[in-house]
């Protein structure tokens, strides 16, 4: 009966509702991280990292050069030579910078494992805080109901004359800031239900309701979580950067390596042809390729101290939400059980001490705050314990999708 009066109360404030299942934390990962325009947002990154491996491996194009030459001195005379010329990267250049290239892919692959654990975090947020608030509203609507309850007894108490005109409208007042509290939950559950459907990208859709567990499941163990941060994402794409830096050094400093270019074609003479073989290449007296060489090690280095940084923040910060998530889990669990769970008796002896006259009204209200006040302080501890766990997740890279 419960779930069929929430169902009904989120129909109407949700508007037409999908029918089957509720919609889950697994669902709208599914729907969010499927998105066509998130898949070609890292699809395009990689292409373009890809195409500029590829074009970091290629060979240089060859060159054809043609030369038609009539002598002067000796009337009738006609030189033509043909003549093809290839680029040969006897350094090994080519192959370091094709190496440096497929690093680069690997980066752009963490990097967009990464957004997509960030783009997860979100979802995962936007899910629970509707959770969150559905739990709120569903909790509020029980506490306006137990005023409907209390306003029967209050009518028939002042036809009796049983009741002070002080009482009466006292209770009204509570009851108007009742409702009026709840309409304000109301109107952020519909806001809150628009933000996560904008997320998964499904904007104006409905659903009958979400369903999950707002308090997380105990975290594993420190040590195991400690033992994935060297798969973080972020910290493979500093480690790909610089693996990529290294390489493109190492081609700098073949600099001094000349690349050779070796012709290969026809001199015909008048009706005389014969084979022409030419060799040519620069002499690397000034420029060295000192300056790649400088600034690829330049990117290393920043690249393997940012890393080292990262990791050492990365490993502090998790064993402090390790602590926190499993304090915040206890307290919360706790809470619920000694203060959530006994308010409901609080609130009978409060109603049934009011009908038989042993207490006034002040004290059933304070009965009915006191035990919304208990549930959402629960939910308010298990949000906050969700939101850590939802951190910890995305900081060792793990979530169920």
């Amino acid at each position: 009966m419960r779930k069929h009066i929430l169902a009904v109360l989120l129909s109407a404030v949700f508007g037409t509702a999908i029918a089957g299942e509720p919609l889950t934390e697994a669902r709208s990962l599914h729907l969010g991280l499927a998105r066509p325009e998130v898949l070609d947002m890292a699809s395009g990154s990689l292409s373009e990292a890809e195409a500029d491996a590829l074009e970091a491996g290629l060979w240089s194009n060859p060159t054809l050069d043609y030369i038609h030459d009539r002598t002067n001195g000796e009337p009738g005379m006609l030189e033509q030579i043909w003549q093809i010329n290839q680029p040969l990267d006897i350094a090994g250049r080519r192959n370091l910078q094709r190496e440096s290239g497929a690093r680069k892919v690997d980066a752009v692959r963490a990097g967009n494992a990464a957004r997509r654990g960030q783009l997860a975090a979100t979802i995962r947020r936007n899910f629970f805080e509707l959770l969150r608030k559905q739990q709120s509203v569903q909790a509020m609507e029980a506490w306006a109901q137990r005023f409907a309850h209390v306003d029967s007894v209050i009518g028939k108490l002042k036809k009796s004359g049983e009741i002070s005109g002080y009482d009466h409208r006292r209770f009204a007042r509570e009851r108007q800031a009742a409702e009026a509290r709840l309409a304000t939950e109301r109107s952020e559950l519909v806001r809150q239900r628009e933000r996560l459907f904008a997320a998964i990208g499904r904007p104006g859709a409905a659903y009958d309701a979400v369903a999950g567990t707002l308090l997380p499941d105990a975290p594993p163990s420190l040590d195991a979580s400690l033992a994935k941060l060297a798969g973080r994402a972020d910290l493979r794409v500093l480690a790909h950067r610089a693996a990529a830096a290294e390489l493109e050094g190492k081609a700098a400093a073949r600099g001094w390596i000349p690349e050779v270019t070796l012709g290969i074609g026809t001199k015909r003479v008048n009706e005389n042809s014969g084979a022409l073989i030419a060799l040519s290449m620069p002499l690397p007296v000034f420029d060295r390729r000192q300056a790649a060489d400088y600034r690829a090690a330049a990117q290393a280095q920043s690249a393997r101290a940012e890393y080292r940084i990262n990791q050492v923040r990365a490993e502090g910060e998790l064993r402090g939400l390790h602590h926190q998530l499993e304090q915040l889990i206890a307290a919360a669990a706790r809470y619920r059980r000694q203060a959530v769970a006994p308010s409901a008796d609080l609130v009978r002896i409060a109603e049934s001490a009011y009908q038989a006259g042993e207490s006034t009204i002040l004290e059933l209200l304070d009965a009915y705050k006191g035990a919304l006040e208990a549930e959402t302080t629960a939910l308010d501890l298990e949000w906050k314990a969700r939101e850590v766990r939802i951190e910890f997740d995305l900081l060792t890279g793990s979530f169920a999708e």
